[in-house]
């Protein structure tokens, strides 16, 4: 085994793109920039484009499935906040290595430098999200019903992140080599918008619809997105947390570094030729 393909060499990639951090900061920080580039509120149409969608499906979803407003929208909005992080996370990840290729091709850095730019990327996007929340707290009242669990959402953050590390590794390497990836990819995430709980949640179907139907819901669970959700959508509205969401989510957490890492090890040095 090559000296490149050990876990050594995969290992000291992270830790000098990380080191690199002014680097992937300030492209960070200027990819969203560009992206609203003489617009007069700049960034913070992200904040409006999410507060318009999280809004548009509250009220339909509240009137679809006959629940207060003062709970269905806070609701919407935080699973929207942290399913555009999942999205991202897998489309934007599948192109990290391709969507930077000059860069790849004639800067000297690591390569997960770009797995850093796009976490942060996303993790900007969040926090200007964040302030619907912030707003929905007061309009609705939703700070009287939190506790000191609520900071159990800071964790949960930290594991959202984590996992768009190495799904953007595993996958971007995986989508690099096999271009088709990418494709099947964008199916799948419209597949698990479908069948995730951002709108809905199996606890209304069951009182609103029937115990039938609503039961069957329950097999949502099954879903590992509906985990990445509640670790942080169920603090922040003052629900109930349940212990199977941070096990999953833990134990994905450590089998998908697991792989990023093996995916790192293997095919780190060969990106360069593949973009």
């Amino acid at each position: 085994m090559s000296d490149s393909q050990s876990f050594g060499r995969a290992f000291k990639d992270l830790r000098d793109g990380f080191a690199q951090r002014e680097l992937w900061l300030s492209l960070g920080w200027q990819d969203i920039k560009q992206r609203y580039r003489r617009s007069v509120l700049g960034p913070f149409w992200i904040t409006i484009a999410t507060g318009v969608q999280a809004a548009a499906m509250g009220v339909l979803y509240a009137a679809l499935l006959h629940l207060p407003l003062s709970f269905q929208l806070p609701y919407v909005t935080v699973g929207l906040i942290v399913w555009n992080v999942i999205n991202a996370s897998i489309l934007e990840g599948s192109q990290v290595f391709i969507a930077n290729e000059g860069l790849i091709k004639q800067l000297p850095s690591a390569l997960s430098v770009h797995i850093y730019r796009l976490v942060w990327r996303q993790f900007l996007f969040f926090a200007h999200n964040a302030i619907i929340y912030v707003i929905l707290l007061a309009a609705f009242g939703v700070w009287r019903h939190l506790s000191w669990t609520v900071l159990l959402a800071i964790p949960g953050i930290v594991l959202l992140f984590l996992n768009a590390a190495w799904v953007s590794i595993a996958f971007g390497i995986l989508s690099t080599r096999y271009r088709d990836i990418a494709q099947i990819l964008n199916s799948m995430t419209l597949m698990l918008f479908v069948l995730t709980p951002v709108m809905w949640n199996a606890q209304s179907l069951t009182e609103r619809v029937g115990a039938g139907i609503g039961g069957k819901a329950r097999l949502i669970e099954l879903v590992p997105t509906f985990h990445y959700l509640e670790i942080i959508r169920a603090p922040l509205l003052g629900q109930p947390i349940h212990l199977l969401s941070w096990e999953v989510v833990l134990g994905i957490t450590v089998i998908g570094w697991a792989v990023a890492i093996l995916a790192l090890k293997k095919f780190r040095s060969r990106v360069p030729y593949w973009v």
